[in-house]
């Protein structure tokens, strides 16, 4: 690569702005749901950006669907396109063809499966999650065969479906279907988590661990309690008693934001439909998120000890399942060489000292770096993923491409 080739991609990226705007518009109204969230699939989609990648000039194109009974025709689809570089060893971009469902209509303030353009934003379901991925590898695609560059690392470019879902028709099936596809020294980016500073680059995630509590007791009228056996009060006092597993499993990390393992109870679902009765029937679910040194399978024994107090405490009986078990996968080294190009690249195109963390959330990351497959995740994001009014910053767009472009054309 010359400094000119650079220059040459980086100007011609300055001028695509209006490419990302149009692929957006194209792609946003096409409701990608995923039939867990009631829709059809991303097929749809999928069909537009295969014919897309073929107007911009990329010719390898191929497609890996898995099979699902529940969508239209049967099948997930699974893109794979590449632009050939001076060595196989392949950059890779994945980005994911699912989008989740608008929720709340009345918090929007634009149609969500619309793109709408506001000043630097541009707005709708998907722009963001995961759009941002799927628009920033076009563009590199399409700089580079404008210009005819030959990039120094293949370009490639990994469009899946189901990713909101699970990811059993999209990235897993693509690693067990195709086991070659990925190798180990390929340079694998997954532009799904991020800050709007463009310092963060994710290489380890905590284990994720969703818990439902259902408290059974016994139902009666409120004016005479001692008839029953209130689940919603035995439920309340479980939900302090389980914030001792913050004391319990207290070990700090710094590689991660928050440092600690956090245990918080959100959903909480409808008991009695009135107020004069004692529900016999209470359910919550807390949210885990664990540092990697502690096993999923310890902190359930220990709910499941809190739990057991709490009964005999209240003479209920309470239940306990797993909405999600996601033991944490190995970290991707902070020295690996997808860490260090990007390093690099971040340096060169927003001037900022990025840094290797650890999150909460999870990615499908994590199913490369249980394959022993080193990957990083980075972009450039105001973290409006699933947010009422999600959008997407055009100039992080541009220049996220530029960042990709730059580790595609830089020979180590």
């Amino acid at each position: 690569m010359t400094v000119n080739d650079l220059n040459r991609v980086f100007n011609h990226l300055d001028g695509l702005r209006s490419e990302a705007i149009d692929l957006n518009k194209a792609i946003v109204p096409i409701k990608a749901l995923g039939p867990s969230n009631g829709g059809s699939g991303e097929m749809e989609k999928a069909e537009f950006l295969k014919d897309y990648l073929k107007t911009i000039g990329v010719t390898d194109i191929k497609e890996f669907p898995a099979s699902d009974s529940r969508v239209p025709g049967g099948l997930r689809p699974n893109i794979v396109a590449r632009i050939p570089g001076q060595v196989s060893r392949t950059v890779w971009i994945l980005g994911h063809l699912d989008v989740v469902p608008e929720g709340d209509l009345s918090k929007w303030e634009t149609n969500p499966f619309e793109a709408v353009v506001k000043g630097n934003r541009i707005y709708g379901r998907g722009t963001e999650d995961n759009h941002h991925a799927i628009v920033t590898g076009c563009l590199v695609a399409k700089a580079l065969n404008d210009l005819g560059i030959k990039p120094y690392y293949t370009l490639g470019l990994a469009f899946v479906a189901d990713e909101e879902t699970g990811s059993k028709y999209g990235l897993q099936h693509l690693l067990e279907t195709q086991p070659s596809l990925f190798k180990e020294d390929d340079l694998i980016i997954v532009p799904d988590a991020g800050e709007s500073d463009s310092r963060m680059i994710e290489v380890a995630e905590k284990s994720i661990l969703w818990v439902k509590f259902k408290t059974l007791g016994k139902q009666t009228h409120a004016s005479m309690p001692a008839n029953g056996i209130n689940a919603f009060k035995a439920a309340s006092h479980l939900v302090v008693a389980l914030e001792e597993l913050h004391e319990i499993y207290a070990e700090r990390d710094e590689l991660f934001d928050p440092p600690q393992s956090t245990f918080e109870p959100t959903r909480k679902e409808a008991n009695v439909p009135n107020i004069n009765t004692i529900p016999g029937e209470d359910v919550f679910y807390l949210d885990c998120r664990i540092l990697p040194n502690y096993e999923i399978d310890d902190v359930l024994k220990t709910i499941r000890q809190i739990s057991d107090r709490i009964e005999k405490q209240f003479n209920v009986k309470i239940e306990i399942s797993t909405e999600q078990y996601e033991q944490a996968a190995p970290a991707t080294d902070v020295n690996s060489p997808v860490v260090q190009a990007l390093e690099k690249a971040i340096k060169v195109v927003y001037n900022v000292d990025a840094h290797p963390k650890g999150i909460g959330g999870g990615t499908v990351a994590a199913f490369f770096r249980r394959k022993g497959l080193p990957a990083a995740v980075w972009s450039t994001i105001d973290d409006m993923a699933h947010e009422p009014n999600e959008y997407d910053v055009l100039d992080h767009i541009v220049n996220d491409a530029k960042v990709f472009a730059h580790i595609c054309l830089k020979k180590d």
